[in-house]
């Protein structure tokens, strides 16, 4: 953490937090690659996260169109996509960390800065490798958080903080903006790895197969978009709790039960719903296989510093989705 960024949070903290106290300790917290994340540890043992909205907290290299809004996919960066998402999600009765300050002015220093409500203990993913049978009633409270944000529909697809200020998103469909990314992480993939680029004709051909029988749709529902076990935190009444929300869109459902499914495995099974579109998912999962390796291999570009695990997703899911169009 830079020098500004402990002068920062600890002038943030004694603004969010009052009652006397003075900073005693910042702990950065794992797992963050497009912003820093920070607990917050006061001098009498209280303590919140920082969320730190800053070039030098991101580890993602720069590339076009990453400021562009109007792209559901574009990165989540910045307080004004938290603020958004955290009045959805929490209007619709989703558990979100409580905001205790928010700083876009630069009162505290450069960048945007949020502090929140701090939820101790396991995320779901510990909590699943740890004891399944603990981890089942967080798990049916989650289903029932996802029924309330599937039952939010909208006439637009899009960022939520677009959607909600009555914007509109580029392209004309959800598949369609899923197509035009996928045949974008396809190319990079197949850039950096050889078996891709083998596969690459393969890959293009079964994407636009997929896509061209999906039928149009009218209204969209509210996604969290990343909602792997990791971006769920369990609170001490055994409440799943929403973290790295600022992605969270107006999209097809789909989008986001093939991401649970991916990270869940045999998990997922309680959060399964019935009425799901069928082509939607073919699509959605070699999309999302496709840009579960671009992705890490394009984060490996700079220095970001788990490499290993960064590479081991990139592998798994570059295996996977070769494996949709292997020649039997």
């Amino acid at each position: 953490m830079t020098e500004i960024s402990e002068l920062r949070l600890a002038g943030a903290a004694r603004a969010a937090l009052g009652g006397g106290r003075r900073l005693a300790a910042v702990e950065r917290v794992a797992g963050g690659s497009k912003k820093g994340v920070y607990r917050l540890v006061m001098d009498d043992a209280t303590t919140a996260v920082a969320y730190l909205w800053h070039d030098a907290e991101n580890y993602w290299p720069a590339a076009e169109g990453d400021n562009d809004l109007t792209d559901p996919f574009s990165p989540g960066l910045g307080l004004d996509l938290f603020e958004a998402a955290h009045a959805r999600l929490d209007a619709l009765g989703v558990r979100v960390p409580a905001i205790r300050l928010v700083d876009r002015e630069g009162t505290h220093g450069p960048g945007d800065l949020a502090i929140v409500e701090d939820v101790p203990g396991e995320n779901l993913e510990k909590l699943l490798a740890r004891d399944p049978s603990a981890a089942a009633p967080v798990l049916d409270r989650l289903g029932e958080a996802l029924e309330a944000m599937r039952g939010h529909r909208a006439s637009g697809y899009g960022k939520v903080a677009v959607v909600d200020a009555g914007g509109t998103s580029r392209g004309t469909s959800c598949e369609g903006v899923v197509l035009d990314r996928a045949l974008r992480d396809l190319a990079e993939a197949a850039a950096r790895d050889p078996r891709i680029a083998g596969a690459r004709d393969r890959l293009e051909q079964r994407l636009t197969d997929l896509a061209a029988v999906v039928r149009p749709r009218a209204e969209y529902a509210v996604v969290h978009g990343e909602l792997g076990p990791d971006h769920v935190l369990v609170d001490a009444g055994g409440n799943p709790v929403a973290i790295d929300i600022e992605g969270s869109m107006y999209f097809d459902v789909e989008w986001e039960h093939v991401f649970l499914r991916i990270r869940l495995h045999d998990a997922y099974r309680p959060l399964a719903v019935d009425g799901l579109d069928e082509d939607r998912l073919a699509l959605y999962t070699l999309a999302q296989r496709l840009s579960l390796t671009a992705g890490p291999l394009r984060l490996l570009d700079g220095d970001f510093p788990h490499r290993a695990a960064m590479a081991d997703i990139a592998e798994h899911n570059l295996e996977q989705a070769l494996a949709l169009v292997a020649v039997v």
